[in-house]
C-alpha cells in the first residue's frame, strides 16, 4: 500500500502508525484520514499483529487536529467529517490500539487519543480541546467518551475553558493510563504492548467489544454478539449437532438421546 502522510510498519505482532506530517503538526487532511481507514481495515482482516500502536512523527506533536479548510471538499455529505470513520473504526477494531503521545494532542488529536484503548503519553506532551475557543465543537465521541474517561465537571471544563493540560495533570485526571520520560516513550510505548501480546487475543477483543457495545447501543451489542458466535458458539457440540441435523432428523438431546 502506497502511503504518503502516515508511516505503517510491523514488528513482530505490533503494528505501528505513525501520523506523518510533522511540518503541520501532523494535522488530518483528507489523504491522512484516508489512509488511515485503508490501514485500519487492513489490519482488522489479518492475524499477523495482536496490537497496534498510534503515534506522531517528530520530538513535537502528536496531532493537532485539522482545518476546517482542508476537510471540507471530503464531505460525504453536509456535515460529515471523514475523521469520524477514523474514530468508529478505532472504536470497533478488534485489538487493542495504544495511543504514543509524542508531544501535543490537541482538539481532534485529544479525540484522537481518547478514542484508543490506552494511552501512554511522555513527560513533555501536552493536552488540549480548543473548539469553542475557535468557533468549533466536537459533539460526539469527543465529548462522550471524555466523560466517560475524566468526569462531567472536568470534561466540561476542558471544553469550555480550553487550557492546556499537562501529562502529568492528565495522568491525575485519568486522561492517560502512564506518564514516562521523553526519551523513554518508545521503549516503555514498545514494553506496554508486548505486554498485551501475552494476553488472549479473542478474550481481549471480546472485552473491548463489551465496553464498545454500552456506548454503540444496538450496533456495538450486534458486533459483540456477532462475534462471539463466529468465534465460540459455532464451534459448539450443540450447534455442530443442529447444522448436521437441520432437514435430515431430529436433533440428538446432550445426552445422546
Amino acid at each position: 500500500m502506497d502511503l504518503n502522510t502516515i508511516l505503517y510498519e510491523e514488528d513482530g505482532p505490533i503494528g505501528r502508525i505513525t501520523l506523518n506530517r510533522p511540518d503541520d503538526g501532523n494535522m488530518f487532511n483528507p489523504e491522512m484520514c484516508r489512509e488511515l481507514k485503508a490501514v485500519l481495515e487492513q489490519t482488522r482482516l489479518e492475524t499477523r499483529t495482536r496490537v497496534l500502536v498510534l503515534t506522531g512523527a517528530g520530538e513535537r506533536f502528536f496531532c493537532i487536529g485539522g482545518r476546517k479548510e482542508d476537510l471540507e471538499d471530503t464531505y460525504a455529505y453536509p456535515g460529515v467529517l471523514p475523521i469520524l470513520d477514523v474514530y468508529d473504526l478505532i472504536e470497533r477494531h478488534q485489538k487493542p490500539i495504544i495511543a504514543s503521545v509524542n508531544g501535543f494532542a490537541v482538539g481532534g488529536g485529544n479525540v484522537l487519543h481518547v478514542i484508543c484503548d490506552l494511552t501512554i503519553a511522555k513527560e513533555s506532551a501536552v493536552f488540549r480541546q480548543v473548539g469553542p475557543i475557535m468557533g468549533s465543537f466536537d459533539a460526539g465521541y469527543g465529548t462522550w467518551n471524555l466523560e466517560d474517561l475524566i468526569g462531567r465537571k472536568r470534561a466540561k471544563e476542558m471544553w469550555f475553558l480550553n487550557e492546556k493540560i499537562s501529562a502529568q495533570q492528565a495522568l491525575e485526571w485519568g486522561l492517560v493510563n502512564r506518564v514516562v520520560p521523553d526519551d523513554r516513550l518508545r521503549e516503555e510505548t514498545d514494553r506496554l504492548a508486548h505486554e498485551l501480546v501475552r494476553r488472549g487475543a479473542l478474550a481481549l477483543a471480546a472485552i473491548k467489544g463489551s465496553f464498545s457495545a454500552r456506548t454503540a447501543g444496538v450496533a456495538g451489542f450486534s458486533r459483540m454478539a456477532h462475534d462471539l458466535l463466529l468465534r465460540h458458539y459455532l464451534d459448539t457440540d450443540e450447534s455442530r449437532e443442529l447444522r448436521e441435523s437441520f432437514v435430515k432428523r431430529p436433533p440428538r438431546q446432550p445426552d445422546g438421546s
